[in-house]
């Protein structure tokens, strides 16, 4: 892919589960972006709910859907994301970062799937994400987020 096809790296606080079945100004913008944005290829979601000692990227075929909150109403726990995985694109992960990453089947965890579930609702995109390592400073993370 050339730099000019590239997508932007955006930044999405996922704020309240609740948000996963919400309508308001927050749930709106996500819809909005999905819109927006040229659809990718695949997305490659960081997430700081999925730490690890060592980097993993999920290389699952078909996600699951992971529900890593406690308390809520039920309509969320109903909620799927069952957006495919891209292990093509996690294999490309790994020797990018000369292994530092490793491949691990995972699912997709809240940070990932309750923003996307209003950003691209029809689960039409193939979705990954990247464990924190809670062994390594930032500037190690930084530095992974550089590679790729």
């Amino acid at each position: 892919m050339s730099p000019a096809a590239r997508q932007p790296a955006i930044f999405i606080g996922h704020g309240s589960p609740l948000n996963i079945v919400a309508d308001n100004s927050y749930t709106r913008d996500l819809e909005k972006l999905g819109t927006a944005l040229t659809k990718p290829r695949a997305v490659l979601v960081v997430s700081a709910h999925w730490t690890t000692h060592g980097f993993f990227v999920g290389s699952d075929t078909a996600n699951v859907t992971i529900h890593d909150f406690y308390g809520f109403p039920d309509t969320l726990y109903e909620k799927r994301y069952p957006a495919p995985g891209a292990p093509d694109v996690a294999q490309r992960v790994v020797e990018l970062t000369g292994g530092a990453v490793q491949a691990a089947e995972r699912g997709l965890d809240h940070a990932a799937w309750a923003p996307l579930i209003r950003v691209w609702p029809d689960t039409d995109v193939p979705v990954l994400e990247l464990s924190l390592d809670l062994a390594e400073p930032a500037a190690d993370h930084y530095a992974l987020g550089r590679l790729l």
